[in-house]
């Protein structure tokens, strides 16, 4: 089974743990990253150390949540090797697989329900990357 870390802010700290559960119930391994109360923290720092975990392969995908999923989904993306994709739903969480290989999934705990997050989720791990003619455009992504 894959291996997931997950972080968060302050602003998604609930979601975090749900989605935790909700892992960990579908037998996947998952790494809490943070953080660890709904006292106040710098999203930056989570996003970009669970960013680097997943560019240096030492992680599958990764999740972040915070208020919206922006600030974390922008952090993230500066990483090298990272592709990292805000969802509300699960039609972008399917393309953002089978078309641009997405490996970190940004959601917000204000824009979505709890429910909606384990149906992006869901979607989200269980869609495979087609590669084929999309493996050129992915390759233009970097630097």
């Amino acid at each position: 089974m894959e291996k997931i870390i997950i972080g968060c802010d302050h602003a998604g700290f609930e979601l975090k743990n749900k989605i935790i559960e909700y892992l960990k119930n579908k037998g996947y391994e998952v790494y809490d990253n943070g953080c660890y109360s709904q006292e106040a923290v710098d999203y930056p720092i989570i996003a970009k150390k669970t960013a680097q975990m997943v560019a240096d392969k030492n992680y599958d995908k990764g999740i972040l949540i915070c208020g919206s999923g922006v600030g974390m989904c922008i952090t993230a993306n500066k990483t090298k090797g990272i592709r990292a994709v805000v969802c509300s739903d699960t039609t972008t969480a399917k393309f953002s697989r089978l078309h641009n290989d997405s490996n970190i999934l940004c959601f917000g705990q204000r824009i979505i329900g709890e429910q909606s997050a384990y149906d992006i989720c869901e979607i989200w791990l269980n869609t495979d990357f087609e590669g084929q003619r999309h493996l050129k455009r992915i390759s233009l992504i970097e630097p």
